[in-house]
């Protein structure tokens, strides 16, 4: 809209100046306004920031508490594994130790028996080499009487005789005795075995009595809910998480592997053309056994007590839980004969297939020689993959437990981040506010500066007039 149609340079000038003289009339109220909605847009950031705060600090609270928790029960079933595990081993290595004491002692006895009858009693060399000399002495000394000559020389030849006798008698005692001591050696080594036995058996009692100490520290630390004991729970969630996640993988690329074997015979037997919605009747068929196969693994590992997802499974008594471990049992192994089949029966179907397309090429149809290698492979792991699926209860488990955690903590996280970037837009707008108006200012810059010349010309006025007056007062 002109005011001036022929001239518009000049209506624009006019508009302008109308415009920046409209701004400097609504100055004041233009900066209550401005300031105002920039220090409540502060203030509700403010206040959706503590809002955000106060329920991270919240979750941040409640996942300590659930860590703490786990990690008190966690502790409590590794200290109670322990505790029967070491009195299986006293049961087993200790439970009989009347039976060793008594057997230790029977072999002190015996051993003790046998070392009195291998006591050492040699003849007295000096008294027979005494009476050798004397015999040779009196033979010396009767040389020249001939029938005392003869007596004595029969003398001496008779002590010779004692001599060799008693000496043989003493060779053959001390066969006797190495005899005996060479008994003896056996006793000794069952003896040293069974004292091995003992202190390999003890000092498995120590080593594992070792093991409930440091649990038991650990179990303190976490009633005690020191950061020492959360910071260690935190991380060993995170890799349990972690490693969890990665064996579910390798799961999931098994549970792939394996319904790749079924999916194709499971089309012969409900129809390739059947379908349940946009999927195949024959790929659900095919998931649905493998489903049920990791379900049954689920209950065999409950059932077993290896993994605790099933509070219910887990209370039972243990003739239940028997039955109940044989039945999935059985399940399973139909189900992987079932499989096995499958497979077998895939590459028929893959090798008729091949047939069929060479027929209708016009070539010769060839069937390869060693057609059977494949097949078998693949009745092999038709046959084990369900086996391999049940260990899935076991990373699931974990898991489940660590994945609570985990996302609570980054939740923790995203909410602080959020409200960091709330506190930061409140601040935003406050300083968006004060440079909005800067900029209003800078916009009607020339009303205020003739404005603050005006008012420096009153001040000025003002001052020169007051001096003159106090001048002619003086």
């Amino acid at each position: 809209m002109m005011v001036w149609p022929e001239n518009p340079a000049l209506s624009v000038l006019f508009l302008l100046i109308t415009l920046i003289l409209f701004l400097y009339g609504a100055r004041a109220p233009a900066h209550r306004g401005i300031q105002s909605t920039a220090r409540a847009l502060n203030q509700g950031c403010k206040l959706i920031a503590e809002a955000i705060r106060g329920v991270q600090e919240r979750l941040a609270a409640r996942n300590r508490e659930v860590l703490l928790s786990e990690g008190l029960e966690d502790a409590e079933r590794q200290i109670e594994q322990e505790f029967q595990r070491i009195s299986a081993a006293v049961d087993r290595d200790l439970g009989g130790y009347p039976a060793l004491h008594r057997r230790l002692a029977d072999q002190v006895a015996r051993i003790d028996e046998d070392y009195r009858k291998v006591t050492d009693s040699p003849p007295a060399p000096d008294s027979w080499t005494q009476t050798l000399n004397a015999a040779g002495e009196l033979v010396e000394k009767a040389g020249t009487q001939p029938a005392a000559a003869k007596a004595v020389d029969a003398l001496r030849t008779a002590i010779e005789q004692a001599h060799d006798d008693a000496m043989e008698t003493y060779r053959e005692s001390s066969r006797e005795r190495h005899d005996l001591l060479a008994k003896m050696v056996p006793a000794w080594r069952a003896m040293s075995s069974t004292l091995t036995r003992v202190e390999n058996s003890v000092g498995n009692i120590f080593e594992r009595s070792r093991r409930i100490d440091e649990l038991m520290d650990e179990y303190r630390e976490i009633s005690a809910k020191s950061d020492v004991a959360e910071r260690k729970l935190t991380s060993s969630t995170l890799s349990q998480f972690v490693i969890a996640s990665f064996v579910l993988v390798v799961a999931s690329l098994g549970g792939f592997i394996n319904f790749q074997l079924i999916a194709l015979p499971m089309s012969e037997m409900v129809g390739a053309t059947s379908r349940l919605g946009s999927m195949q009747t024959s790929d659900v068929a095919a998931l649905v056994i493998i489903l049920i196969e990791i379900t049954m693994g689920l209950f065999l590992m409950e059932s077993l007590r290896i993994t605790r997802l099933f509070p219910v499974i887990g209370r039972l008594d243990a003739r239940a839980r028997r039955r109940m471990a044989w039945a999935t049992l059985s399940i399973l192994v139909i189900l992987a004969g079932i499989e096995s089949s499958l497979a077998y029966m895939r590459d028929m179907l893959a090798a008729d297939r091949v047939a069929l397309t060479q027929q209708l090429a016009g070539a010769a149809v060839q069937r390869p020689e060693f057609m059977w290698i494949p097949a078998v492979g693949q009745m092999v792991m038709g046959f084990i993959l369900p086996f391999a699926l049940t260990f899935v209860a076991i990373p699931l488990e974990s898991f489940i437990h660590s994945s609570r955690i985990v996302l609570g903590q980054v939740t923790v996280g995203l909410l602080r981040a959020l409200a960091f970037g709330v506190d930061m837009l409140g601040f935003a707008a406050d300083h968006a506010g004060k440079a909005l108006k800067n900029v209003y200012d800078v916009v009607v810059f020339l009303p205020l500066k003739i404005e603050e010349l005006v008012l420096q010309a009153r001040a000025d006025r003002a001052e020169a007039v007051s001096t003159k007056r106090s001048t002619s007062t003086a």
